[in-house]
């Protein structure tokens, strides 16, 4: 069986990557909060390691112990507001942190490396959360072919109820208050549940030998966020308000922009169209558009109503 070590791997989404994988790999999980690390291996039955990206050394040392075949880099700060007010910890974790897995991974010749990266690294880029993750895209690409190593990315839209993202910060504020607040009920953003996060990244795993130096995206489907608001006061009570916005917030989010059109192709794996970007390569039949939250296709409500009862949220 081969092995598989996950970055960031006690967060909401490594513990996921870990259930639906481990039947499949040899899973170790790996991230600098102990205390996560036991909890994520009690909750997954999978093995832990120390490990702080920032740190070469300790990521040379999880890779040196667990002798991974693949690599799924999902350690990082992904806050916008955060990453606005600590400009140097989103550098440290975000570029730091991917440029020691990325040189570890190709000196001790790892088969495979997967970066997780988010819409907000699309262009246009408006805060540092976002130019973090598109150096990071950028190295990870650009490696690849330099060794034996293959490369790729991935590129998400927001997961619902991964920790810290809006939904569970709504679900505190109602139980806690009944008054949800909301920096941008006018924003439109892309969502999409755990399940169909882990789906990507293990169609890029299966397809890494044609994906290799590339990120690759999916259709997903995006709502407004008063919409969202709205059908949670309806079905749970309470009430919204707006608050003042968060330096480097965007009206809309792009999982493909303007830019990339003519590097990007649409790809048929399964029944949902993706999206392959090569930074590279000008493609024969580029996308005709920008892929945004603003011109895809809305969650009805009854999808609104499912991602908010999703099961998911029992788990916070």
């Amino acid at each position: 069986m081969k092995r598989l070590l996950i970055t960031g791997g006690t967060g909401f989404l490594g513990r996921h990557l870990a259930k639906k994988l481990s039947g499949s790999y040899e899973v170790t999980l790996g991230a600098r909060n102990n205390r996560q690390n036991l909890k994520a291996q009690r909750e997954t039955g999978c093995a832990v390691t120390p490990l702080d990206v920032t740190n070469i050394e300790s990521v040379r040392d999880a890779v040196t112990t667990f002798r991974p075949d693949v690599v799924i880099h999902a350690a990082a700060t992904k806050f916008v507001d955060l990453s606005e007010k600590f400009p140097l910890e989103c550098t440290d974790v975000n570029v730091l942190g991917s440029q020691n897995v990325a040189r570890v991974c190709l000196d001790r010749g790892v088969e495979t490396v997967i970066g997780i990266s988010t819409d907000k690294a699309a262009p246009p880029i408006r805060n540092m959360y976002g130019l973090s993750k598109a150096v990071m895209e950028r190295v990870f690409c650009g490696l690849n072919g330099k060794g034996d190593t293959r490369f790729m990315c991935v590129r998400y839209g927001n997961v619902a109820w991964s920790t810290g993202s809006v939904l569970p910060v709504w679900k505190q504020m109602h139980a806690e208050t009944g008054v949800i607040r909301s920096t941008g009920p006018d924003m439109t953003r892309f969502f999409f549940t755990v399940d169909e996060a882990v789906e990507l990244i293990a169609t890029a795993m299966q397809r890494v030998s044609e994906l290799q130096g590339k990120v690759l995206s999916r259709r997903m489907k995006a709502a407004r966020i008063r919409d969202i608001l709205d059908i949670w006061v309806e079905a749970k009570g309470g009430s919204w308000q707006k608050m003042d916005g968060r330096p480097g917030d965007r009206p809309y989010e792009c999982l493909i922009g303007e830019a990339e059109l003519e590097f990007t192709r649409q790809a048929d794996f399964g029944v949902v169209p993706h999206y392959v970007l090569c930074f590279d390569n000008r493609v024969d039949k580029p996308l005709p558009r920008v892929v945004s939250s603003e011109n895809v296709e809305r969650l009805t409500r009854d999808e609104i109503l499912s991602l908010i009862e999703s099961p998911t949220a029992e788990e916070l």
